[in-house]
């Protein structure tokens, strides 16, 4: 946990809480251990739709649809979200708790390797949401960036991994040094690259927001 958690538990009690449907998704997902947006990061997603109001959402990583769902609901316009995922049992979950939520026609689930699936893509997404494999998003930033237009927003979720990624890479266990390595990359180039904007938040598992310049 990067910050206190009785901080957290606090922060957290004073959220209003999601719909009943993304209440019993969450549940469900947790139950299967299947990771979830934290309830801070959730927050944080709540203020920055309100304020971007993205008429097109791509978003890198679907799980069982939770986030799709969320920045459908939270969104305070008419949105569109594309949503990548590779993982069969994971897409079954997600077009299932699409169709609970009745939002079929307005959310797309793509399947495939994101990898190959992002250098398909066509036209401009306002926001792009990053919660997908955690080594894979230094690779996935050229073609992102390609997709976001001048002032769009992207939010990649789970950068701090619960405070290794200050660690140096010898006190991380081996197996987990290649994420370490490719993550630090990738804050540094958000935080460094000529067309970004970026801030890192400790918020959940450490976020960044980034809007492009150009």
């Amino acid at each position: 946990m990067i910050v206190d958690e009785r901080f957290v538990t606090y922060l957290n009690s004073l959220d209003q809480g999601n719909t009943e449907l993304l209440n019993q998704i969450e549940q469900e997902a947790l139950a299967d251990n299947v990771p979830i947006i934290r309830k801070e990061t959730q927050s944080c997603l709540k203020l920055l739709l309100t304020v971007k109001k993205p008429k097109r959402i791509l978003e890198v990583g679907t799980a069982v649809g939770f986030s799709a769902i969320f920045l459908k609901t939270y969104n305070p316009v008419a949105c569109q979200v594309t949503t990548i995922e590779n993982y069969e049992k994971r897409i079954q979950a997600a077009r299932a708790n699409f169709k609970r939520a009745g939002m079929e026609e307005c959310i797309s689930l793509i399947e495939g390797d994101a990898a190959e699936v992002l250098k398909q893509l066509t036209g401009h997404y306002d926001m792009i949401f990053m919660d997908a494999a955690k080594a894979q998003y230094i690779h996935f930033l050229p073609e992102v960036l390609r997709l976001l237009p001048k002032d769009g927003m992207l939010v990649s979720d789970n950068v701090l991994q619960d405070g290794d990624i200050l660690e140096s890479r010898y006190a991380i266990i081996r197996r987990n040094r290649t994420i370490h390595k490719r993550m630090r990359s990738y804050l540094y180039t958000l935080t460094h690259h000529a067309q970004l904007v970026t801030a890192v938040l400790p918020v959940g598992d450490g976020i960044t927001v980034s809007s492009k310049l150009a």
